[in-house]
């Protein structure tokens, strides 16, 4: 009988014990898989909220890629100058980013150096086409540009378009490697073996002036004062060139580029940059680097969407 007894009441005590234990387990648990959704939803959003811009504001710092290619940035007496980089400063200074990090690059490797995210944004008046726009998210275009061309003192080729070096199969032209004028150069005809690839607008000029190329190309702005500063009585500036008609991408819409995964950083930006533009600092900022803000200044309905879609072209 007190075995028995005993028996039952060991038996008993092994199943509140079962009891207990299941209930202790099943509450740690519980409370385990609600502390980690917690945390788990804690993290994303903070990830979300903070993104990149939150942490160049703590930085205080944005890195900047650019090629030496004025008017619209490049570096002088170890500074970063140009209407891009004025742009873009005065767009990260109203979102709490004061200092710039400049980085030069050579003009081709801008966007591969912007995936590898050695910069967080490339700003050097480059402009959007639907290619680039495939590697590269554009912020809303800054400025608007056209062509020019160079060629050696005295025109003595009497060059005056893109046709005219198509039409002439003998003649080579020098053009910076990454740049729209490869493109542009080939639509109007010219074949690619006419085509020698520099890897600056310096690198161009030396190529006309020992005459291993006939001409070089590139924006209006940029070879026009690169020829200016560059002193040379070798070479000239065509004044009488035409510009290429029913050519994609002409005129140029230039803007700065971010990495695609950073959109709360471009967007952001543009939403500044709309800002700047309707209070007419941009247009002050453009002036004082050289251009006209009634011949370089980007029409209200043109948008970085429709020049990617090709809508405008």
């Amino acid at each position: 009988m007190k075995k028995l007894l005993f028996m039952s009441v060991l038996f008993l005590s092994l199943i509140l014990l079962a009891a207990c234990g299941s209930d202790d387990t099943s509450s740690g648990d519980s409370g385990d898989n609600e502390d980690n959704g917690e945390s788990e939803e804690s993290g994303e959003s903070s990830s979300e909220s903070e993104g990149r811009l939150a942490e160049l504001q703590e930085e205080g710092t944005v890195t900047i890629g650019f090629a030496n290619e004025k008017p619209y940035a490049y570096e002088e007496d170890g500074e970063l100058k140009g209407a891009a980089v004025d742009i873009a400063a005065a767009v990260f200074a109203e979102l709490g980013v004061d200092n710039m990090d400049s980085q030069l690059a050579e003009f081709g490797q801008l966007i591969p150096g912007l995936n590898a995210q050695q910069f967080d944004v490339i700003t050097a008046g480059m402009a959007i086409n639907p290619d680039r726009c495939e590697n590269a998210d554009f912020g809303e275009p800054e400025m608007m540009y056209g062509e020019g061309l160079i060629v050696q003192k005295g025109n003595p080729l009497g060059l005056t378009s893109y046709k005219d070096i198509a039409d002439n199969p003998d003649v080579t032209v020098s053009v910076m490697s990454g740049a729209t004028e490869n493109e542009f150069l080939k639509q109007e005809g010219v074949s690619e073996d006419q085509i020698q690839s520099a890897p600056d607008i310096p690198a161009t000029f030396s190529a006309v002036e020992s005459g291993r190329a006939d001409a070089t190309t590139g924006t209006e702005m940029t070879i026009k004062m690169a020829l200016e500063s560059a002193d040379t009585d070798q070479l000239e500036f065509v004044e009488e060139f035409e510009q290429p008609e029913d050519i994609e991408g002409i005129p140029s819409y230039g803007a700065a580029a971010f990495h695609q995964d950073n959109d709360s950083l471009r967007e952001a930006y543009n939403e500044v940059l709309a800002e700047l533009k309707a209070d007419g600092t941009v247009d002050e900022l453009l002036e004082a680097n050289g251009f006209s803000a009634q011949m370089n200044s980007v029409p209200d309905d043109v948008t970085t969407e429709k020049i990617c879609s090709g809508e405008i072209s």
